[in-house]
């Protein structure tokens, strides 16, 4: 038998016993569907984390120079003490850290922690204060819409500005222009000059509650009440110099702490690689514990399959004993059962790939998860559903191979 004929006799079969296709189908199909939509969000989360979190958070060719490791999932309790007695960082190490940068490295000190705000014209709310200096702005890439960002002239003279995101100039002025009035953070005032332009969210967080302050100012002393400083950011002039960078900062922060050549660091420098991998590790572990899932409906599909085949070469007794007096030998019947089972379960899978995708888009719409159809998914899919029928047809077919002609003929 021809190969498109044997998938057509498949397709007939669909069409006319459309009860029986369905429960073939459903197990390949669910399968298929949550292997779709597993794979897209995982594929979604990380291009997210790649190109936009990374970008938005920490900015591009940057590291920090830390007491404590921002990122750390798989730490133990020993590391966390020995973590809690390094000392802390203070401005005159930071200098020396400065002073080692290459030309043209920016950076800022930052001290950042959720407080409440007020205004005259709404309830108090919490915001994400920073204090920290001008060139945190051009870092991080915020663009100010209205007024300006602060200069490095006010970090000098600690003027109680603050530039505000979208989210707290829409709460604490509705309806109104926020620049030149007062939003007091943690009871002191501060006149707003400028609002940054709307930075969206990352995995359901709002990036538009900024209020960013002069670290020179009082805010700082709450934040830090020890005086000392929680990170410097640093952005290289270019993705070649963030290693350099790196490397100077460690060499004169070690000598400055007198740390002999054979003991680690007591300090922290990170890049914003640490966190893509601990956004890796959590990716990575939804998707194994999200295919166990469509492993399971593969494998109801495969059983689904096997007896419905089996059904269909008791029903086709007779024509099987046609065809083998008319010459069809045991390979035919074989691949005539076999091209059938995959044709079931490649419907099956195609039918499940589309509702994967639907519902990936679904979760990406109506959840802070992004999702992002990765086109390898589908073909792996549609392999994936022609080796279940095949699999699951293999028995069937082999018993339908074997069955003598005489005695097939006699069936009724």
């Amino acid at each position: 038998m021809q190969f498109f004929e044997a998938v057509r006799l498949a397709l007939q079969t669909i069409r006319v016993q459309k009860l029986k296709s369905f429960f073939t189908l459903l197990g390949v199909c669910i399968g298929v569907m949550f292997l779709i939509a597993v794979v897209s969000i995982v594929e979604g989360m990380n291009q997210y984390v790649t190109n936009d979190f990374a970008g938005k958070l920490f900015g591009v060719n940057t590291f920090t120079f830390r007491r404590l490791p921002d990122f750390q999932p798989n730490s133990t309790d020993a590391q966390w003490r020995e973590w809690i007695r390094r000392p802390r960082i203070y401005m005159p190490e930071v200098q020396l850290a400065r002073a080692a940068l290459p030309p043209g490295a920016r950076s800022a000190v930052v001290s950042e922690n959720f407080l409440y705000a007020s205004s005259q014209y709404a309830r108090p709310r919490q915001v994400d204060a920073v204090a920290t200096e001008s060139d945190y702005f051009i870092m991080k890439k915020f663009n100010v819409t209205s007024g300006r960002a602060f200069a490095p002239q006010e970090v000098s003279a600690g003027s109680r500005v603050v530039v505000i995101g979208v989210d707290i100039s829409s709460h604490f002025f509705p309806g109104l222009d926020p620049v030149g009035r007062e939003l007091r953070i943690h009871g002191t005032p501060y006149t707003v000059i400028g609002v940054i332009e709307k930075q969206g969210t990352v995995f359901g967080f709002s990036l538009d509650r900024l209020a960013i302050v002069p670290y020179t100012t009082p805010l700082q002393r709450f934040l830090r009440p020890r005086g000392d400083i929680m990170e410097l950011d640093v952005q290289a002039p270019s993705a070649d110099l963030v290693s350099e960078g790196i490397e100077s900062v460690r060499e004169v922060v070690r000598r400055q702490r007198r740390l002999a050549p054979g003991r680690a660091d007591n300090f922290s420098l990170e890049t914003p690689a640490a966190a893509l991998e601990f956004f890796a590790s959590i990716t990575g572990r939804i998707q194994t514990f999200g295919t166990a899932l469509p492993a399971i409906g593969l494998l109801v599909g495969a059983m689904v399959i096997m007896n419905i085949m089996l059904v269909a070469v008791a029903e086709r007794t007779r024509e099987i004993g046609i065809r083998k007096a008319l010459g069809a030998r045991r390979r035919d019947i074989m691949a005539q059962f076999l091209i059938e089972a995959a044709t079931l379960s490649v419907v099956g899978a195609a039918i499940g790939i589309a509702l994967g995708i639907a519902a990936a888009k679904t979760v990406a719409a109506f959840s802070p998860l992004p999702a992002a159809v990765a086109p390898w998914s589908i073909g792996v899919a549609l392999l994936l559903g022609a080796g279940v029928g095949i699999a699951a047809g293999a028995y069937p077919a082999s018993r339908a191979s074997k069955l003598d002609p005489i005695a097939a003929l006699r069936q009724e």
